[in-house]
């Protein structure tokens, strides 16, 4: 199948030291929230704040903060970890509030523009994304209902109770992402809330009791018909909307006669290089791993690498 990707997806990727050692050093927390060089990165309605750069847009990190962290409890803050030599905490802007960071540029979906990012940056915001996301999800705790309270960095939500005292720790959402191919043809898939022509690899999440291999076999039969033989693993990208890790795959089909079944999908169907490269269906945007797995696959034996060809519709979630 594919060989190794040589470089990481967008929000994955070696950006910044987790610095898990800080997390049970108050002291060093507090430091680190007073430090005026430390990073802050603002999270408002689960959107990141952004503005342009030269290279297009860059997300605004905030510094100097220190007389603001100093005022707050450290609960407040999620520590990160160290980027670009400097502590780094994410932080969220009360919902209810139209943040006055406005004025240092523009809240936007990340989902939208992660593509258009660094990919050091867009890494960092979606990790800071997937965190708040969680620590709001576990206010209260799961067991007995008492309110939760962060520690060690905001790496875990302790119960407020003390004959519970249970413990949340972050979570993700596992989902297998599969191109299955047919001799020169790969399967794709669409939604009908989709872009009008837009395809996709086709995805589900792993259930209970089921190993990734099996599930990319059950997802590929339940949505489409088709019998896909061994999956082979490809690669894997975080993808905190909210808070799911995509386990890339390719299979090949054993049985390729296509039939609906969950309704899922609003339509399957096989394609080729050729149709590809002459528009016939639009891609996935170019950020996710659904996009790499069909690349990967199309560069193998097409003319030219499916980035520069002219003919391919390429899916853009952000008008430029």
């Amino acid at each position: 199948m594919a060989p190794p990707r040589p470089h990481p997806h967008i929000l994955a990727g070696p950006y910044l030291d987790r610095a898990t050692s800080w997390r049970k050093d108050d002291s060093r927390l507090r430091a680190a929230l007073e430090d005026p060089a430390s990073w802050f990165v603002p999270v408002w309605r689960s959107r990141s704040l952004i503005v342009p750069s030269e290279q297009g847009i860059s997300a605004h990190l905030l510094s100097g903060c220190g007389s603001l962290a100093a005022s707050l409890d450290v609960s407040q803050f999620i520590l990160l970890g160290e980027f670009r030599s400097h502590a780094c905490f994410a932080v969220e802007i009360p919902s209810e509030q139209m943040p006055a960071l406005d004025a240092y540029g523009k809240f936007e979906d990340l989902r939208l523009i992660a593509g258009d990012l660094p990919q050091e940056e867009a890494g960092l915001l979606a990790y800071a994304r997937a965190m708040i996301h969680w620590r709001n999800q576990h206010r209260y705790c799961g067991r007995c209902g008492s309110p939760t309270l962060s520690s060690q960095g905001g790496q875990i939500l302790r119960c407020t109770n003390p004959s519970c005292s249970a413990q949340q720790f972050p979570r993700i959402d596992p989902a297998v992402i599969v191109l299955v191919t047919d001799g020169e043809c790969a399967l794709l898939g669409r939604q009908a809330s989709w872009p009008t022509g837009r395809f996709s690899t086709i995805a589900g999440f792993v259930e209970p009791g089921e190993s990734l291999e099996d599930a990319v076999i059950r997802e590929v039969r339940e949505e489409t018909g088709v019998e896909a033989g061994l999956a082979e693993y490809h690669s894997s990208q975080p993808w905190p909307f909210p808070s799911s890790l995509m386990l890339g795959f390719m299979a090949r089909a054993h049985r390729s006669r296509i039939q609906l079944r969950d309704q899922e999908l609003e339509e399957a169907r096989w394609v080729s290089r050729a149709d590809i490269a002459a528009g016939r269906v639009a891609l996935p945007a170019a950020h996710s791993i659904s996009f790499s797995l069909i690349e990967d696959w199309y560069d193998t034996a097409a003319p030219r690498p499916l980035r520069q060809e002219p003919g391919a519709r390429i899916w853009h979630p952000r008008p430029r």
